[in-house]
């Protein structure tokens, strides 16, 4: 009785033992990872005087949590992991999600016209334009921003309907919050509901995000971060025509994490939801080094960091670029390097994963800071700890 006592107790000591070194191992491995975060961001946000920044890494598919500085100058209230970030325009991969389970269940196809779901534009030139090429950025040449003259439903109907392509369908891509705004507004509409109550209350809970809003709530009000212009002046984004589905998005870096591991197929989901998130990455066009996604960009993996930087250049944004269509289109591939950036006047963001190596980043910021710059860190980190996984 009492050998068998003392092998229990021995027991117990060795598994406590292995417990704790197991413990003391991943402790060792997140101060490894905050060290290579740590020497990239301190030197970035002082070099641009952001205030606060919150970076999520994903390691070996672990996800980690960073925060730096203040959510506000104003209060003093620093970035927590409650802390609440615009996105900008990696909003847009949630409308392309939302489109693209529209089309997962029958709903909708990305090969059918604009004027199958908005019968006001049957006959115009836009109601010709597949669906495909809305979340391209490749409908002919529409512009960046949705005009300033137009303030509602009534007026963008107008204004789509005197629209003129400047190029033919699929040959050009010309970066625009027009484009993907009104595939998020189609998608709501073959799902017979409003795009802001689908993506709040049935695509952000399905996703397991708790803390991504269109609209901020009351309760969380203290947590959504205060932005900062270039200038330094206190901005946060404005409601505007089809805003909720180009950049109206705020989520926390832990919410991001998450998105992400699900867009590399590390957590599990739905079935119908697992393939219209996966589908997302699907390449449809050849633009310069960059492979045009659903809203997506990716690269082949390795991708060097010059690639990185044409492909996110002022060029691709602000300028059209020429495209050559892939037929068929490429198929979903871990190896690659997937990204998107997304800006508001008072944020920054970037968001970048490679599926095969199971690692990424997502790096929110309360100011809109140089994109090369994003580019540059999250390479520079992500670079580091792929030299360094298990």
């Amino acid at each position: 009785m009492k050998g068998k006592l003392i092998g229990l107790v021995m027991a117990a000591a060795l598994a406590a033992g292995a417990a704790a070194t197991v413990a003391q191992a991943a402790e060792t491995v997140r101060d490894r990872i905050e060290q290579t975060v740590d020497a990239a961001i301190e030197p970035l946000m002082q070099k641009d005087g952001i205030h606060g920044m919150a970076v999520g890494v994903i390691v070996a598919g672990k996800p980690y949590v960073f925060n730096y500085g203040l959510a506000s100058a104003e209060t003093r209230e620093p970035v927590t992991d409650r802390t609440l970030f615009e996105l900008g325009s990696v909003s847009k991969t949630f409308t392309a999600t939302l489109a693209s389970y529209a089309q997962v269940r029958g709903e909708l196809s990305f090969s059918d016209p604009v004027e199958k779901y908005d019968p006001a534009l049957r006959g115009t030139k836009f109601g010709q334009v597949a669906l495909i090429n809305l979340g391209t950025h490749t409908p002919g040449g529409v512009p960046l921003q949705v005009p300033d003259e137009v303030k509602n439903d009534a007026e963008l109907t107008a204004y789509l309907k005197a629209w003129r392509p400047a190029y033919d369908p699929g040959t050009h891509r010309t970066y625009s919050n027009l484009s993907i705004g009104m595939l998020g507004a189609i998608a709501a509409r073959s799902m017979d509901g409003d795009f802001k109550a689908l993506e709040q209350q049935r695509l952000f809970p399905q996703l397991g995000l708790t803390s991504t809003h269109i609209d901020v709530p009351e309760a969380r009000g203290r947590d959504y971060a205060q932005g900062y212009t270039k200038q330094g002046k206190p901005s946060r984004v404005s409601p505007g025509m089809l805003s909720d589905e180009a950049y109206g998005v705020k989520t926390t870096a832990a919410d991001a994490l998450r998105f992400m591991q699900e867009n590399m197929d590390l957590v599990s989901l739905d079935d119908s939801l697992r393939q219209a998130v996966m589908r997302t990455h699907t390449g449809y066009f050849q633009a310069g080094p960059m492979t045009q996604d659903l809203i997506w960009e990716q690269y082949p993996y390795p991708v060097t960091l010059d690639a990185l930087l044409e492909g996110n250049s002022p060029a691709m944004i602000f300028h059209p670029t020429e495209v050559s269509r892939l037929a068929p289109p490429k198929a979903p591939t871990p190896d690659a390097w997937i990204d998107k950036t997304g800006s508001t006047n008072g944020f920054g963001a970037y968001i970048a994963f490679v599926p095969r190596e199971r690692m990424g980043i997502v790096m929110l910021a309360n100011k809109n800071f140089p994109i090369d710059e994003r580019v540059r860190v999250a390479y520079r980190i992500l670079s580091a700890l792929a030299s360094t996984q298990p």
